[in-house]
């Protein structure tokens, strides 16, 4: 059944690999997207916000196409879409914003034509569109996640995030193609690498089941693909070392990066000092970066109520 009233949803950021957990550890952050749909006589977009300026505004946007995917799994005809849209999600940074809007847009379908697909389902649909399942396994689920995919079918754990786990990222004033990224990884690595990742991604997962943020220092270490990463940011390299000195539980590029993330325990009010350092080592290099001091965010896409009345930016805003 079509909800001709349409539908508004509310998605997470995500941040993905945590340091060692390549295309497997993802954990949802309280910076969001929205989405509005509903059908209409021919389609139309309305986006809000810097962060999706220059976005198509016709059939070819990544949320329309997404949208008829879903149609087209659950036997429905609806070409039609009125769209809107507000991010508060930087683009090409590295906190999921692709993820995000293939989240949004399956989970927004589904709803607008009465949740004909499971959560299962769109988990698989929205990794075969990602290629990898961290990202929009903790936007979809939210809190941490963990998850391995066999080019067909995904299956997922998630993890309450501990409680007292807080966020600071440092998001570089330009952006960095997941693409870009891929390529600087090596075809190959070493036994010896790949049993340091395996141990320190099943430490780390551990460590954020169990609680033990004493552990996470030495289980963000990685040496997968942050060692190769670290050219295309400057000061990466020096802040995935030293950041632990200045306040930091541990640090790692956030998915494709730019941005870097330094995981903190709000008990030890080490902010202040850690977002100086961020800000310092990366000026030295010549980069401007904006600072955010972020939470795990423990919902992921969540369906919000319309009134009859008030604009979409009037509900985003409540």
């Amino acid at each position: 059944m079509i909800r001709q009233e349409g539908v508004l949803i509310k998605v997470p950021a995500s941040t993905a690999n945590l340091g060692p957990g390549f295309d497997t550890l993802g954990m949802a952050l309280n910076l969001y997207s929205w989405i509005e749909m509903k059908p209409a006589d021919s389609t139309v977009f309305r986006l809000h916000g810097e962060n999706l300026e220059g976005l198509p505004t016709d059939k070819s946007n990544l949320v329309y196409q997404v949208a008829q995917t879903v149609f087209a799994e659950a036997g429905v005809t609806l070409p039609e879409l009125e769209i809107s849209m507000k991010s508060d999600i930087p683009l090409t940074r590295g906190l999921g914003s692709s993820a995000s809007a293939i989240v949004g847009a399956l989970f927004a379908a589904n709803l607008l034509i009465g949740e004909p697909l499971s959560q299962a389902k769109l988990f698989d649909m929205a990794t075969a569109l990602e290629k990898h399942p961290d990202n929009v396994g903790a936007s979809l689920f939210g809190g941490i996640i963990t998850a391995v995919w066999d080019g067909t079918h995904a299956d997922v754990l998630r993890i309450e995030p501990p409680a007292d786990l807080e966020v600071l990222v440092a998001i570089p004033d330009f952006q960095l193609s997941t693409s870009k990224a891929r390529e600087a990884l090596p075809k190959q690595i070493s036994l010896q690498d790949a049993v340091y990742n395996v141990s320190h991604s099943s430490l780390l997962t551990a460590a954020l089941t169990s609680g033990r943020l004493d552990l996470i220092p030495v289980a963000m270490r990685d040496r997968l693909h942050q060692p190769y990463r670290a050219s295309l940011v400057p000061g990466m390299a020096r802040i995935l070392e030293e950041a632990t000195a200045h306040g930091a539980l541990g640090a790692a590029l956030s998915g494709a990066g730019p941005t870097l993330l330094c995981l903190t325990d709000r008990r030890k009010g080490a902010e202040d000092q850690l977002e100086g350092f961020l800000l310092e080592v990366l000026g030295e290099q010549g980069i401007t970066a904006q600072t955010m001091r972020l939470k795990p965010c423990t919902l992921g896409a969540v369906a919000l109520t319309m009134e009859s009345e008030g604009s979409f930016l009037d509900y985003i805003q409540a």
